[in-house]
Parts: structure tokens; C-alpha cells; sequence
């Protein structure tokens, strides 16, 4: 018997470790993960910390006219979440269920995400609202990290009716990074060049197209990472709750 259930509880680890795999696999293989640093990805954190818009280098989708129904499934959808997130509050809890810090090395973040790789994996074929890609956190004057929402994720090819079907476009915008232009593997140096006052690298350069990208010697990105929507869960301002920043 002691036999059998050490054969099964290395059943179990085997599978949890083939399924963390395939969640880091599925990470790395979307558009543009197999070619961005991590000074790509910190700006790419920072750009999803304020208000976010349409611009060259930022996807949302469109608005759509509310439709019946929506304004209920979307205030289901968040008390759903604020009951099912609220035990993360404390960050312990959260690294205790798999969330880990993402840019653990980059200190003051305007909003820190802790991402569980297993959930990103889930995402890409099912939506859990209690089982977010990141949870959303932001540091508090003493320095403590405070619970503010949570981003949840669908892959870059996903039509705007699947994103719908998760939560409502009426209600939210979803959003992707798109068209960057960034330095050449191992040219990190590169990202502080600047061009007639602009950088010339990263989601504040004017470079949008391949063709200029070409042009400074970068590497062109079309897309990085997929759909993304931040819910600011723990928001007081209903104005908030569904807007882009964390």
C-alpha cells in the first residue's frame, strides 16, 4: 500500500510539474515572448500602470453599446471576485498559491503583478474569475503591498465576441501591446538612445512601423504578450473598478 501511494504522489508531482511547464511554454510561445528582454517587459509593466489609450503602441478594443445583460454579468462578475480574491490581501497567501512577483528585481513598481503561470495556461482556453492571470497589487506610504484587482488574460488571437463573452466590452476594455521597436538581443544599452527628444526605443518612441524600426538597427515586434484587461476589484470609485489602470 505505502508502495502505491508513493507511485501516485509521484504521479501527481510529475503532472503539476508538466502542467507548470506547459504554462511557461504557453507564455513563451506567444507573439513576441521568445524576443523580449526584460527591460521590454518592464516597460511594457509600466505602460499597463496609468490611464491607458489607443496609440501606436497600445491596442484596445472598441466600445460596444451596452447590450441587456451586461451591466448584471459584470456586477456578478466583481462580486465574484472581491469574495474570491479578498484572501489575497495578504501577499503571502498569494505566493503560497503560485503567484510570483513578475520583475522581482525591479524595485517601486507603480503596480506590481503576481502572476500564476498555471492560471495563464487555464486562460488561454477558459475564463475563471476567480483564477486571474496576475493579481494586482500597489504599494502602500509604509511600504506594504496593498490588493487592488487583477488582470485577466486571452490569447492575442482571440476574437472581440470571446473577449465579450468574458466580460462585457461594453464595460471594459481589453488591450495589447503592439508595433515596438526594440533594441537587438543583447544590446540593452540601446533602450536610453533618443531621437529628436524621443526615445527611440519602447512604447514612448514614435517608431511604429518594421520599416523604421529597420532603420535604427532595432528589432520590430508586432504584438507582445495577448489580450489583456485590468479590474480594479477593491476600487471605491464604481468609475475605477472597470478602467485600465491597476
Amino acid at each position: 500500500m505505502n508502495r502505491i501511494i508513493r507511485i501516485c504522489a509521484a504521479m501527481s508531482l510529475a503532472t503539476y510539474a508538466h502542467a507548470v511547464a506547459q504554462s511557461r511554454d504557453s507564455m513563451a510561445a506567444m507573439p513576441g515572448m521568445d524576443s523580449v528582454d526584460a527591460r521590454a517587459a518592464e516597460a511594457a509593466d509600466h505602460e499597463m500602470s496609468g490611464a491607458m489609450m489607443a496609440n501606436p503602441h497600445m491596442k484596445m478594443t472598441p466600445d460596444r453599446p451596452p447590450q441587456p445583460g451586461d451591466s448584471a454579468r459584470a456586477a456578478a462578475l466583481l462580486a465574484t471576485m472581491r469574495h474570491a480574491l479578498v484572501r489575497y490581501q495578504d501577499v503571502d497567501a498569494a505566493t503560497a498559491d503560485g503567484y510570483r512577483r513578475f520583475l522581482p528585481n525591479v524595485k517601486h513598481q507603480p503596480v506590481y503583478h503576481y502572476t500564476n503561470y498555471l492560471n495563464a495556461f487555464a486562460a488561454r482556453s477558459r475564463f475563471d474569475p476567480t483564477r486571474p492571470t496576475s493579481l494586482l497589487y500597489k504599494e502602500d506610504g509604509a511600504g506594504h503591498l496593498v490588493l487592488v484587482g487583477a488582470m485577466y488574460t486571452e490569447p492575442a488571437a482571440a476574437p472581440l465576441d470571446s473577449l465579450d463573452a468574458r466580460i462585457p466590452l461594453s464595460i471594459a476594455h481589453w488591450h495589447e501591446h503592439v508595433n515596438w521597436c526594440v533594441p537587438p538581443l543583447g544590446a540593452r544599452a540601446r533602450w536610453t538612445e533618443t531621437q529628436d527628444g524621443h526615445p527611440v526605443f519602447g512604447p514612448k518612441s514614435p517608431i511604429a512601423t518594421r520599416a523604421g524600426c529597420d532603420a535604427v538597427g532595432g528589432r520590430f515586434l508586432p504584438r507582445i504578450f495577448g489580450w489583456m484587461v485590468h479590474v480594479n476589484a477593491f476600487a471605491t470609485d464604481p468609475r475605477r473598478i472597470w478602467g485600465e489602470e491597476g
